[in-house]
């Protein structure tokens, strides 16, 4: 009986093998699918990445050599013929003729292209307020007093990227409307605001002096 078994044994044994090469011949080919899949993929993304790279570094090099003309028209016109392939790159590279064109007295022009980038929902939020604020500051002599303040308390809600530096101007348009007391209030909350930088926090301490105020409030004495 042990010598009939062990037959069968490797009788069984021998059959699966032949089963198995038969497995391999017939969809081996699927694993070769899957590894050129997998090693295509590596490729496709090595490649991916370096034209991606070469693409930022041709469209920093545009920039680059626009920026180089000391002429404020020549600047602004080559800036216009750069072309950025991706959203965040053409809201920067309009961010960045926006200046050259406010630069050359064509302040409209520049307050267009932002508003541009501002009104892209596509776009992460840091673009779309920066563009929003750089907008506000070309217009602050012909835009009214409360439509500045109203987007800029837009811009100064709690968790806005740059809402601190909105709170500033906030502060700035109170002075202008000679509401010392909430100036100095505002300018408190900057300093004492944990991410708050310190050059801002430097700029609102010089405010407060210069209006009069303490940078410390005074708590009530008790007795």
């Amino acid at each position: 009986m042990s010598d009939a078994d062990s037959f069968i044994d490797e009788v069984t044994e021998e059959v699966r093998r032949d089963r198995m090469f038969l497995a391999l011949k017939r969809y081996g080919w699927i694993g070769g699918v899957v590894v050129a899949v997998i090693v295509g993929g590596a490729a496709y993304r090595e490649f991916d990445q370096a034209r991606t790279t070469a693409s930022a570094e041709a469209l920093g090099d545009s920039i680059i050599a626009a920026l180089a003309e000391n002429d404020t028209d020549k600047r602004a016109e080559s800036l216009a013929t750069v072309t950025a392939e991706t959203p965040g790159g053409d809201a920067i590279l309009k961010m960045l003729q926006a200046g050259a064109l406010a630069n050359s007295d064509q302040v409209p022009a520049a307050v267009a292209l932002l508003g541009e980038v501002a009104l892209n929902a596509d776009l992460p939020l840091i673009y779309r307020h920066t563009a929003t604020y750089k907008a506000l500051a070309l217009q602050h002599d012909t835009l009214s007093v409360q439509d500045r303040r109203l987007q800029y308390e837009a811009l100064s809600q709690p968790g806005a990227p740059l809402r601190l530096l909105a709170q500033e101007q906030l502060a700035l348009i109170d002075i202008a409307e000679s509401d010392v007391e909430a100036a100095i209030t505002r300018l408190r909350a900057i300093i004492e605001d944990a991410e708050v930088r310190a050059d801002l926090q430097d700029r609102a301490r010089q405010v407060i002096v210069a209006l009069g105020g303490k940078l410390e409030v005074e708590t009530p004495s008790q007795g």
